[in-house]
């Protein structure tokens, strides 16, 4: 079998907005994507580079995430243009897509879901279209994988135990030595938590 050819997933994403723009922005409302220490400052200098001005742009709870605005709105969504003002940067969960994940500590694996049509016009052609998926998949395993290593266990933790509705599992790969290595070094953290679906 031929190997897939490795596409940016900016590049596939920026082939998709016609399809992301008639959802409303639903991925960029009451969102929160998590981010890192190395994505928040990343973010920050794309905004001051860019001259773009945002009071406050991040949040944190147990986690970092872009602040929302009263309506629930990533501040980093333009709703004029329905397009994200830091595209080029934007946090892995974002660059991911309709693509997310789950580490299953009982097989060590981290395992990788679809969302539904029905909450993502995206997800829908990805199903559709296989050749498509698998480039897409790709590359959001790539942001994902370096967003669970580069985030610290209790964040990662916390976001293991929130529910992702209507998402369907399409495969499933081992937990990479690095990633294990930050489960064993905080047992303690992870003693509750066997898979956050």
């Amino acid at each position: 079998m031929e190997k897939v050819k490795e596409t940016n997933i900016t590049s596939l994403q920026n082939n998709f907005f016609q399809t992301c723009k008639k959802c409303n922005g639903y991925c960029c409302q009451n969102a929160r994507p998590p981010i890192t220490r190395k994505r928040k400052e990343i973010i920050s200098k794309y905004l001051a580079v860019q001259g773009l001005r945002i009071e406050n742009p991040f949040d944190k709870t147990t986690y970092t995430f872009i602040r929302e605005t009263s309506d629930g709105f990533c501040v980093l969504f333009d709703k004029v243009t329905r397009k994200c003002l830091v595209h080029s940067v934007k946090p892995e969960t974002c660059e991911a897509g309709p693509i997310t994940f789950d580490i299953n500590l009982q097989t060590g694996k981290v395992e990788w879901f679809l969302k539904s049509e029905s909450i993502c016009p995206l997800a829908g052609i990805l199903h559709k279209d296989k050749d498509v998926l698998e480039k897409y998949l790709s590359s959001a395993k790539k942001a994902l994988q370096t967003f669970i290593q580069e985030l610290d266990a209790e964040a990662l933790y916390t976001l293991l135990k929130i529910e992702e509705p209507e998402t369907f599992k399409i495969e499933e790969d081992s937990l990479s030595p690095e990633i294990l290595e930050k489960i064993t070094e905080n047992e303690n953290i992870f003693s509750h938590c066997t898979s956050y679906k």
